[in-house]
């Protein structure tokens, strides 16, 4: 892909619609089960199926063992907040939804269905997933405008049986994380003493910053800045609508005790560390405000599809480190390095829930994945096979630690595990295609 004249990437939009067109769309149910003549469907279908349901009837936990429960999970939106295209609704969010169940095949072993709904209620979403929990083993929640997603989220974690996660909240906090650890690492300096400067509050900061608290970083170390300006406790604005933004009247009350007032430049002053995912750029950041950050910054512009600062900007301009949200740059904040594998582990052990303590075991397990960091390389690409199944691995030891694991599976053994799904969902796509059965785009 080329730049175009304000430096952008150009996107092949032609081509993406004509691929979408011809293979209407990306995803597509195949048997797991062998069929070799019309008898086996005596097995499989009736009479035989109505063993297995008679003994589900009687323990319902017996369909992880009878049916895929224990490998399916939603992908669930409303297509309130798709991208960066904003509410476009359900259907024009299924493409998206379609290219994430893709990710958790082909980089988890996860199967995954994408499920739109047709509403933007609060209750109605909250309701519609909790019907849904009988065929599935858990749900990951997708483009929902907050500050309804905080409230959805929340909910289903109280009340929901199987684990429930939102990608854009808990997976973009989770690559955050790991990517801050080798950063941190590179430039010889401890998450509990940087300053940190976090641009944007939306539901990725949002999730960023309660991550790093409960990673060890004292709230006092950040300084937050949205549209408006430097949150405080004294920012009226946010106070007036404390209920409805409950999360960052919190961000208000528990940061910046300096009181420091002003915008991002004001935000930025002294900062070691910033984590931006604000608005498109390329000039939401400017570079006197990174010149004007401590010695050997770390910045994290993740805006898509334009970083708020261009990393080599950033970096011309004091900056040791630059991470953005491309791939076409080095040190990509990429959640799909976090999400298959968390999943994968989730649904081995059959976790109860997805804690911040399952997060961070993640996010660790991720960083240890590239063990001699550099600065340009603090995270593993999406071509290591091996980070999922570490990932796995390390949330369920995480998990069954916290006491939220149905199985009790030693870790080498789900590794083991992890490892061989995860080849085995590649190598199916791989033998389709050598096969010719799915056909190799032309163009």
């Amino acid at each position: 892909m080329s730049r175009n004249g304000n430096g952008e990437t150009e996107i092949p939009a032609e081509k993406a619609l004509r691929l979408h067109a011809v293979y209407r769309g990306k995803m597509q149910t195949l048997p797991k089960c062998p069929i070799r003549g019309l008898d086996d469907f005596q097995v499989w279908y009736t009479p035989g199926v109505a063993e297995p349901c008679r003994a589900i009837a009687e323990d319902r936990d017996l369909a992880y063992r009878y049916t895929n429960k224990g490998n399916l999970i939603a992908v669930v939106s409303d297509g309130s907040r798709v991208l960066g295209l904003g509410n476009i609704g359900p259907e024009a969010g299924l493409p998206v939804m379609e290219g994430k169940a893709l990710l958790f095949k082909y980089l988890g072993g996860v199967d995954a269905v994408p499920l739109c709904l047709g509403t933007q209620d609060e209750d109605e979403i909250v309701r519609a997933v909790g019907l849904l929990q009988p065929s599935f083993g858990a749900v990951n929640l997708e483009d929902i405008e907050q500050p309804k997603c905080f409230r959805v989220l929340d909910r289903l974690r109280a009340e929901a049986a199987i684990p429930v996660w939102h990608d854009d909240q808990q997976g973009t906090a989770t690559v955050a994380l790991a990517g801050l650890i080798n950063a941190l690492r590179v430039v010889g300096k401890e998450l509990g003493a940087v300053r940190i400067a976090m641009i944007g509050m939306g539901a990725a900061n949002v999730a960023t910053y309660r991550l790093l608290k409960a990673a060890g970083v004292d709230s006092g170390q950040i300084v937050a800045c949205d549209s408006r300006g430097v949150l405080h406790a004294d920012r009226a604005d946010i106070a007036a609508a404390r209920d409805a933004f409950a999360e960052k009247w919190a961000v208000c009350r528990e940061t910046n005790p300096d009181r420091v007032t002003g915008g991002i430049a004001e935000a930025l002053a002294g900062a070691d560390v910033a984590i931006a995912f604000a608005r498109s750029g390329p000039d939401v950041i400017r570079p006197d405000w990174i010149a004007g950050m401590a010695r050997d910054a770390v910045v994290f512009a993740c805006a898509n599809p334009v970083p708020e600062i261009w990393p080599e900007a950033a970096r011309a301009a004091g900056a040791r480190i630059a991470a953005t949200g491309r791939g076409d740059f080095p040190n990509q904040v990429n959640n799909a390095l976090a999400f298959p594998g968390i999943f994968r582990g989730v649904l081995d052990i059959r976790a109860a829930a997805i804690t911040d303590g399952m997060a961070i075991a993640a996010a660790k397990a991720l960083a240890d994945q590239v063990p001699a960091p550099t600065e340009d390389k603090i995270l593993p690409s999406l071509t290591d096979r091996e980070s999922a199944a570490q990932v796995a691995a390390a949330t369920t030891a995480q998990a069954q630690a916290e006491g939220l694991a149905g199985l009790a599976t030693p870790t080498a053994t789900v590794l083991a595990g992890a490892r061989a799904t995860i080849a085995a969902a590649r190598a199916a796509t791989d033998a389709l295609m050598r096969e010719g059965l799915i056909a190799e785009p032309s163009g």
